[in-house]
């Protein structure tokens, strides 16, 4: 201890003594250059008061220890007292002539080539816009700092050594009162007061070390407790495979049941009684290998992930950890179902298409028949491009993608824009297409309400009667906005209004592929609703029709948020 101390005391000395030297040094050169200026400028005053008098003759008979020199406005030298002006090459890209032209006066230096003189340069311009310039040499600080270098050395050396010394004495008495200290018995030392701190930790050391293992088992009682009350399971077990810990869900999915009081008992894992899929993960992970695989158990999944714990390179143990993954695994069924029906509602169409298409490419059908090929052909294809327009909105949806940006989007608004777009629909369906109402608005996607409102009323004039009629209405109060599309249509069967929502079901299939459905319009609304944390609600009866009712919150909508561009009428009824 007492090294460090000296070396940083000795260490902080002399570099405060050479960032000393160092700074004065820099003031110095820089007072000193200051003052060569200022003299030169003053001679140079008078010159340039003489010539102003007398002209060029004012240098005949003048003496002086500087260099003088005219420099005509163009860079040419016109007289120099040292040499020969003709032979002087142009000045015109001087630093201190340039300086002088543009803003009156200039300065500049320039050092020799060994760094111990300096030319030191002045300039003015003269009233005929020519530049008078004096120069001088003088010695550098850096040449001074060499004349004088043997005394220097001597100061350093005189000031190394009393650095060393006081940083010695200074070291020795830090470290005195310290080597001193009793630390069996530590008392406070009058002498050094600065040490109390220090003793005052010693005589509480077994006190903190007691309120530290208090904390510790204060811990692990809440780390015990937290895993207790997990749904996921979690065991550690040691290289013999004893149960070091588990919470009550390991144990149920282990197959024995236990508390962690058990635990005390050093509880093994047992093959007999553990499931297959836990012991063997167990082994892996106590052979150094991170394993995982799925355990099916009371009507759910779950993952097993295994890892070892090792210390030194060596496995001491393993983790075990069990998580419920029912619903990915749903997710991932429902995905493969998905791609499974889009792959077949994509073949059916294009098969009918090749078949068109091959015949007519034989020449095995007359104009007339092919004609009727074209138009379903065309038919195919509209459905094709309504199927594949709805995947990709359903591609969106799931991926949270495109547009999402909220808004306060009025309900009724967008029923009259929807209405307006379903008219010609409806109108050659027969049905009778209204809106009624009040204007409620909410936040949400615009283009995504847009497409949920949509689907629903194309659903409603589809499945609707000649004659029939398709009501929008639009209703709330201060916490919830109600959308509701009613239709006197066929209705949906009981057993079959659960699934209506899901991904290509189809109540009557050919009837649904006659008008163009692709059995995902009403997915399409279940995802819309799903993103706007709206309730989806369906009531319906065979002859009778059905209504869809979508209720959203209105809890974060403000007045201060952006309207809907376009404002449709006051409230009321509109038939089409």
């Amino acid at each position: 201890m007492t090294g460090k101390i000296f070396r940083s005391c000795f260490l902080v000395g002399l570099a405060v003594m050479v960032l000393c030297m160092g700074m004065f040094l820099v003031v110095m050169t820089s007072q000193y250059e200051e003052e060569v200026y200022h003299r030169l400028e003053e001679e140079l005053a008078y010159v340039k008061q003489g010539m102003e008098l007398s002209g060029p003759a004012y240098f005949e008979g003048l003496e002086t220890d500087q260099r003088l020199t005219l420099v005509a406005r163009d860079g040419t030298v016109l007289y120099d007292n040292i040499a020969d002006e003709t032979a002087m090459e142009n000045h015109a890209d001087r630093t201190e002539i340039l300086q002088a032209q543009q803003e009156g006066t200039g300065r500049s230096k320039h050092l020799s080539k060994t760094l111990l003189e300096k030319t030191m340069y002045c300039a003015v311009r003269l009233a005929d816009g020519s530049v008078l310039r004096i120069s001088c040499v003088e010695t550098t600080m850096g040449a001074l700092a060499l004349q004088v270098m043997q005394p220097v050395l001597w100061v350093l050396a005189l000031a190394v050594i009393f650095s060393g010394v006081l940083a010695s004495r200074l070291a020795r008495q830090i470290v005195r009162p310290i080597n001193a200290l009793d630390l069996e018995d530590p008392r406070l030392d009058e002498s050094y007061q600065e040490l109390s701190p220090l003793v005052r930790r010693l005589r509480e050391q077994n006190r903190t070390i007691g309120q530290q293992m208090e904390a510790l088992g204060r811990r692990q009682r809440e780390f015990t407790a937290l895993a207790e009350n997990m749904s996921e399971g979690v065991l550690l077990l040691d290289s013999r495979r004893c149960i070091l810990f588990g919470n009550q869900s390991a144990f149920s999915l282990v197959g024995q049941p236990a508390t962690t009081a058990d635990l005390e008992a050093n509880m093994f894992l047992r093959q007999d009684t553990c499931r297959q899929e836990i012991w063997e993960a167990a082994g892996k992970a106590l052979a150094g290998r991170h394993t995982g695989a799925l355990m099916d158990a009371d009507g759910h999944t779950f993952e097993i992930l295994a890892s070892p714990v090792a210390a030194s390179g060596q496995v001491t143990g393993a983790v075990i950890l069990l998580v419920d993954v029912t619903e990915r695994e749903e997710r991932e069924s429902l995905r493969r179902e998905f791609s499974a029906n889009v792959s077949h509602e994509l073949k059916t169409p294009l098969t009918a298409i090749s078949g068109f298409a091959e015949l007519m490419k034989e020449g095995l059908v007359d104009a007339e028949t092919m004609r009727e090929f074209a138009g379903d052909i065309y038919k195919e294809c509209s459905q094709l491009v309504a199927l594949i327009d709805d995947i990709m909105k359903l591609s969106r949806l799931d991926e949270g993608s495109g547009e999402v940006t909220p808004e306060i989007v009025d309900l009724y608004a967008l029923a009259k824009l929807v209405q307006e777009e379903l008219r010609t629909t409806a109108e050659k369906s027969q049905i009778t297409f209204q809106v009624e109402g009040t204007h409620q608005k909410i936040r949400g996607v615009w283009r995504i309400l847009r497409e949920m409102l949509y689907n629903l009323c194309d659903n409603a004039i589809k499945y609707n009667t000649a004659g029939g009629t398709v009501t929008v209405r639009v209703t709330g109060d201060d916490e919830t906005a109600v959308l509701s599309v009613q239709d006197n249509g066929i209705g949906i069967p009981k057993g079959q209004q659960d699934r209506v929502f899901e991904r290509f079901y189809r109540v009557d299939k050919s009837h649904s592929r006659q008008l163009g459905g692709t059995g995902l319009g009403l997915s399409i609304v279940k995802h819309g609703a799903q993103y706007h944390n709206a309730a989806l609600t369906l009531t319906s009866e065979l002859g009778v029709g059905t209504t869809i009712t979508v209720a959203f919150s209105k809890k974060e909508t403000t007045a201060a948020e952006v309207q809907l561009p376009a404002q449709e009428p006051e409230a009321g009824t509109e038939d089409s």
